[in-house]
């Protein structure tokens, strides 16, 4: 929603990333809970994405790129790229709706 609101995208990048960022992990956590019957705990990033590809190695390496812009675009003075702005957008994507086709299949049983 927020991408295809604003007009310039440099003007909330950051918040843009930050936000795909938190989509990935919460779409990352719905992911392993259904594949899994656990989500990652803790601070360690590399765990996490150990733990996602686990039950998901395609889907493993969109939650490792959102956490990659994580620091940048939530702590740092630099405002994310364009490109940034748009892998985050389709890291988080992806994750999210391989959380729904996840979602939908525990649903189903």
């Amino acid at each position: 929603m927020i991408r295809e609101l604003v007009d310039e995208q440099g003007d909330v990048a950051d918040a843009y990333v930050t936000l795909c960022v938190h989509a990935g992990i919460a779409a990352s956590d719905v992911i392993c809970c259904a594949s899994l019957g656990e989500h990652a705990q803790g601070e360690n990033h590399d765990e996490a994405v150990s733990l996602l590809a686990k039950a998901d190695k395609d889907v493993a390496k969109h939650l490792r790129t959102l956490l990659n812009l994580k620091t940048k675009a939530g702590y740092s003075h630099t405002p994310a790229t364009l490109g940034e702005f748009t892998r985050a957008g389709r890291a988080a994507e992806a994750l999210v709706e391989k959380a729904r086709r996840a979602n939908m299949s525990t649903d189903a049983q």
